[in-house]
């Protein structure tokens, strides 16, 4: 193979994340309703039943799938499956900046907004109930905030022979912040804490509340 070949060959690639094919792919959906004359966001509070993460705070969302046509429409097709609502209700789907985990997940968060909220129906299966929270609270409250640290332990068999420094290698210590939105006894963190913070720091930066 020629040189010029090759250079011609990778240059009409698109990059992308390097082992992006591995990785298990979810889009979720920040919902935006009109309630009381103002913005709430809503939240779901997944099923006792569920293996993963019972009864926790989340957002609507879910694995991509084969049929879906991109990231958005996932998003659309799994808030309408958990909340009982018709695709044609799920209106100005947005994305906000997406997120690669260390763990071998690709996460797409969407805003979008919902139209007639009174007729949600959640699905029981998913959902063991919803909630709501004004936006101009969420934007006056500081979280509570939290460090985790992550711990390298190399399998047995490693060989320590083969890097430099062997079993006294330093590696790099890993550390995420937690963050926690404490509202009416119910704690918002993880995943949810971490796109709403995202959500709210768009809104904050781009005055969107004083248009």
């Amino acid at each position: 193979m020629k040189i010029d070949n090759l250079i011609d060959r990778l240059r009409s690639r698109v990059p992308g994340i390097l082992g992006q094919k591995d990785f298990y792919r979810f889009s979720v959906l920040l919902p935006l309703i009109k309630k009381n004359g103002e913005i709430h966001i809503v939240f779901e509070v997944r099923s006792n039943t569920l293996r993963r993460q019972p009864g926790e705070i989340c957002f609507p969302g879910g694995k991509i799938e084969r049929e879906d046509y991109n990231e958005k429409a996932c998003a659309i097709r799994e808030t309408s499956e958990e909340l009982g609502i018709p695709e044609e209700s799920i209106r100005d789907v947005i994305p906000l900046d997406y997120m690669v985990s260390a763990f071998g997940t690709i996460i797409y968060p969407f805003v979008g907004t919902i139209d007639n909220y009174e007729s949600i129906k959640p699905n029981e299966d998913e959902v063991g109930g919803l909630f709501t929270v004004p936006l101009s609270f969420l934007l006056n409250l500081q979280p509570e905030k939290y460090k985790i640290n992550y711990q390298v332990k190399p399998e047995d068999g490693f060989p320590f022979d083969l890097i430099i420094g062997g079993e006294n290698y330093e590696w790099q210590a890993r550390q995420l912040e937690e963050h926690f939105y404490l509202y009416e006894g119910k704690a918002i963190w993880g995943l949810t804490a971490r796109i709403l913070t995202h959500f709210l720091e768009l809104v904050r930066t781009n005055s969107v509340l004083s248009k």
